[in-house]
């Protein structure tokens, strides 16, 4: 399996490409990694996405490491996105995404792409609204799609949540939201799989299970987010943490027996930004060490 990390414990910390590379490297022992925006925004200017994307290659390329895939991050995932309630905060949505496919073929990863969206309270209870706003995404999906094929990009990844305001948020329509755009996008459209988000109790109770997501959507999973989690809120935990439920010998078994052995892993953690560096530094290293052993 191919096993990395994104780049999110770095975030407001080494967020130079020499730093992170190293870090990543050399104290983490990992050749893969998954770029976040929230170390570079697309809004910045396009002279200054196209040098920070040379310099990340050139850094890359001096320490040896791969960045896979480029990953929306947790500050964007703040906003609603694609799923705004104003027309105007949707065009803004679909002109980030595009810069967001911009700067992920100048790094040259194979896919970019992150949880789409979130409707406001008053549009998810509209089932009208409802209704038009998820075909309104699937069509700005076709049509982000068309602008990652012309960049050269592999794959758009859209990431399910465990709230029922964003798309997909089930295992039913997660099927459902791969059948609606079968056949009819220019390059495909896979699921990231966040391990976490599944075992959400509040929401899916009993079924708070993976692998009933993995046999049911293994066609369509481009990759997984391994975070640790208590299941009673989306953690993103370390794999130091004694309340954590998920066991990451356990999640390569069941990835193996769904036929997904092939499919790349990322840790996706936060920290704290009052905790030290080197109290980060000490917790991402234990969980590399506690994780990579299970994909190798």
């Amino acid at each position: 399996m191919i096993f990395g990390t994104n780049l999110s414990f770095a975030v407001k910390r080494w967020v130079e490409p020499e730093a992170w590379a190293a870090v990543v490297r050399h104290e983490l022992g990992l050749t893969v990694a998954q770029f976040s925006f929230d170390i570079v925004d697309p809004w910045w200017p396009a002279d200054l996405r196209a040098s920070l994307a040379a310099r990340i290659r050139r850094a890359c390329a001096s320490e040896g490491l791969m960045l896979h895939s480029a990953f929306v991050g947790l500050a964007h995932y703040t906003y609603n996105q694609l799923l705004h309630p104003t027309e105007e905060g949707r065009v803004a949505a679909r002109q980030w995404y595009r810069n967001a496919i911009d700067f992920a073929a100048d790094l040259g990863v194979v896919a970019v792409g992150g949880p789409a969206g979130a409707l406001s309270p008053a549009d998810a209870a509209d089932e009208q609204v409802r209704e038009r706003r998820y075909h309104g995404l699937l069509d700005d999906l076709r049509g982000l799609s068309d602008h990652a094929k012309a960049r050269g990009l592999g794959a758009l990844l859209v990431e399910p949540t465990p709230l029922t305001r964003e798309f997909p948020w089930s295992i039913d329509g997660a099927v459902q939201m791969a059948e609606d755009l079968a056949g009819t996008t220019a390059v495909p459209v896979q699921y990231c799989f966040d391990w976490g988000h599944a075992l959400y109790r509040p929401l899916y109770g009993n079924q708070a299970v993976t692998r009933p997501w993995l046999e049911a959507l293994k066609a369509h999973i481009g990759q997984v987010q391994l975070q640790q989690t208590d299941g009673t809120l989306d953690r993103h935990w370390g794999f130091t943490h004694q309340d954590g439920i998920v066991d990451p010998a356990d999640a390569a078994a069941e990835m193996r027996a769904c036929g997904l052995g092939d499919t790349p892993v990322f840790l996706e953690v936060f920290y704290p930004f009052e905790w030290t560096n080197e109290q980060v530094l000490d917790d991402i290293k234990r969980t590399v060490n506690a994780c990579a052993p299970a994909f190798a």
